[in-house]
């Protein structure tokens, strides 16, 4: 008689709320709209799956948190080839802003909240928002021009501090 020798079925617990011991840094440096998004999902994802995170917003991508600017995030196909219209088209006046009210309107189709309710959701979810000291220097930019969830105005080397053993991703 010949007897098999079976390891222990292992199932994932998908239900698990404990922290993974993960930590992401995600630079955020752009500030159209089409490139506001993909730290934002990525963002998102990693709260999801129990990850620390951290966004860190500098040089443009300021837009993104300033009180001012935020709501008003443009996308523009001129220069964008990934767009795969005729650059021509891009310097029409007007294409800015019928791209950017086709972009706002495909995202809210898929479900996607817009910048701001995204960065709430974020917050909502124990994300980290920063901002960069030297782009908020350089900007004349202060906590006060700044959403209310940016938890402060830091240096470049803070950042890289709180976010020690961290995975980075630079947007």
């Amino acid at each position: 008689m010949t007897t098999v020798n079976t390891a222990p079925a292992i199932v994932p617990n998908f239900d698990d709320d404990t922290a993974t011991g993960r930590k992401l840094a995600i630079i955020c440096s752009k500030g159209n709209l089409d490139m506001a998004y993909p730290g934002l999902v990525l963002a998102n994802a990693a709260l999801g799956e129990g990850v620390e995170t951290h966004l860190f917003f500098t040089f443009w991508g300021f837009d993104v948190i300033t009180k001012s600017r935020m709501h008003d995030l443009k996308f523009t196909p001129l220069g964008n080839t990934a767009t795969h219209l005729p650059q021509g088209l891009g310097g029409i006046p007007g294409m800015t802003a019928m791209a950017t009210h086709m972009m706002k309107r495909q995202i809210a189709d898929v479900g996607v909240p817009e910048v701001p309710e995204f960065l709430e959701q974020i917050v909502a979810s124990g994300g980290h928002l920063w901002a960069c000291r030297m782009s908020a220097d350089m900007m004349h930019l202060t906590e006060a021009d700044l959403y209310e969830e940016v938890e402060g105005i830091i240096s470049a080397a803070d950042f890289i501090e709180k976010t020690e053993g961290a995975q980075l991703l630079f947007i």
